[in-house]
């Protein structure tokens, strides 16, 4: 029979191994990707932690408002000014139209008259400046040919302007700033030549009544 070796006795038995025990996370020392989240307060909004806000868009949301209003203030400009002149009926009424529903741009008609009407503009238009290059001796305001060139070019820069937001009806940023200009500028000019009483008195009888 083989003998049983025996392992040396030591003098120190070996120490018994600890089991690990889960130790109790509170839900504020949670990891959440190896970041420390601390706990949501009660009444601190509807967005979780780690979770960025959405930015804020009350500017985007007032685009729409100040699109109906230019337009609103440009239909009214264009059928005073139609009283004057006949060519500003058409401008008023399809700008009227933009801003009761700014989705008519993308309209077959709405484009085609719109279209044909700032041809006729440009044609009368480029006339107008001909005819002040050769004969105006003072200020274009002073002359009717002028004002009615002015007003050709507000027409014809307003009607482009609609026809461009006819894929985006409420416009960008920078067409929402050009939109805005060109409505502040003809009431501007409106009252300057109201108060300016010498620039009025060469006008003819019916621009008089007219202001």
């Amino acid at each position: 029979m083989g003998r049983r070796v025996l392992a040396p006795a030591t003098p120190f038995p070996p120490r018994p191994r600890r089991r690990a025990t889960a130790k109790a996370v509170s839900p504020g020392d949670r990891n959440r990707g190896g970041v420390s989240v601390p706990p949501r307060k009660e009444g601190a909004g509807p967005y979780q932690a780690g979770v960025a806000a959405p930015r804020r868009r009350a500017p985007r949301a007032m685009a729409p408002s100040l699109w109906r209003a230019c337009n609103g203030l440009m239909a009214a400009f264009f059928a005073m000014a139609a009283f004057v002149q006949v060519v500003y009926t058409i401008p008023a009424v399809l700008t009227l139209l933009v801003g009761l529903n700014p989705q008519v741009t993308g309209n077959v008609i709405w484009k085609g008259i719109s279209a044909i009407h700032i041809l006729f503009c440009m044609v009368w238009a480029v006339g107008l400046a001909y005819y002040l290059l050769r004969h105006t001796q003072q200020n274009i305001l002073h002359e009717e040919e002028g004002r009615e060139l002015c007003g050709l070019v507000i027409i014809t820069a307003w009607i482009i302007l609609c026809r461009s937001s006819s894929k985006t009806p409420v416009g960008g940023r920078i067409q929402l700033a050009i939109a805005i200009v060109i409505t502040l500028f003809p009431f501007i000019s409106w009252v300057y030549i109201y108060i300016n009483k010498e620039m009025r008195s060469s006008w003819p009888t019916h621009c008089k009544t007219v202001i």
